[in-house]
């Protein structure tokens, strides 16, 4: 995936920052693509994101923000339960993970990132991953949590491209993912032609598409509150922008 979050924050409204993103903030597997300018980045070089408490405080962060960082640890609901443990009461834990279902597209193991541990879904209802977890329900079990939001993000994404239960198709990802290097690195006023020439290259030979290495979203944001007694608890919103 492709500077997930700088794509994503032509979804978010323009309080996200105001909201979510003051005082000391937390950014797990930013790599050079930080959430905000002052957020403090987590990834390989500084430690293990499996086992973050050996590294960081307990509650010393208002907000912990994570982009495409949970679907690669070894035990996602662990992982997450110390994640959670670095915010502060009353702060946030902002969560983005791939949607099962834009992303890998009813294949596993991930032919788009074979690094991938793990898949995520918006609701309950039986999936056809067997490594699949719902992420409302696995950020609302954390202690004190309060989901303030659940959305899908899938700006830009073309449905017609996804692959089709029981379609024939050849996994010959790795030319799509070459067509979609060099339609990025084409002039700007070319890139968009570049990218649909690509997609119709994709559907006609029935090759799945990760529509991510262009302008495309595909995952799940969760936003969650750790509960602090001295205040009350936020109103759930929970949408799909879909």
């Amino acid at each position: 995936m492709v500077d997930e979050t700088s794509k994503t924050r032509l979804v978010r409204g323009a309080d996200f920052d105001k909201k979510y993103l003051q005082g000391r903030v937390l950014d797990i597997g930013a790599g050079k693509d930080r959430v905000c300018a002052h957020a403090e980045g987590f990834d390989t070089e500084d430690g293990d994101a499996n086992r973050i408490l050996d590294f960081q405080e307990r509650e010393s962060y208002d907000t912990v923000y994570s982009s495409h960082c949970l679907e690669h640890m070894f035990d996602p609901p662990r992982a997450l339960q110390q994640w959670w443990e670095l915010v502060k009461p009353g702060g946030y834990l902002v969560l983005v993970v791939p949607d099962e279902d834009l992303y890998e597209q009813g294949i596993w193991p991930s032919i788009f990132n074979t690094d991938h541990k793990a898949t995520f879904r918006m609701d309950s209802t039986p999936s056809w991953s067997p490594v699949s977890y719902d992420v409302g329900s696995l950020v609302s079990a954390l202690p004190k949590a309060v989901i303030v939001s659940l959305e899908r993000h899938d700006m830009h994404y073309d449905y017609r491209l996804m692959a089709k239960p029981g379609e024939a198709w050849r996994p010959k990802t790795f030319l799509v993912k070459h067509l979609y290097r060099i339609a990025r690195q084409t002039p700007s006023g070319m890139k968009p032609i570049c990218r649909k020439c690509v997609d119709r290259f994709a559907r006609f030979r029935k090759i799945p598409v990760d529509q991510t290495l262009g302008l495309a979203l595909a995952q799940i944001q969760v936003i969650a509150q750790k509960q602090d007694d001295r205040h009350r608890s936020p109103s759930i919103d929970s949408s799909d922008a879909s």
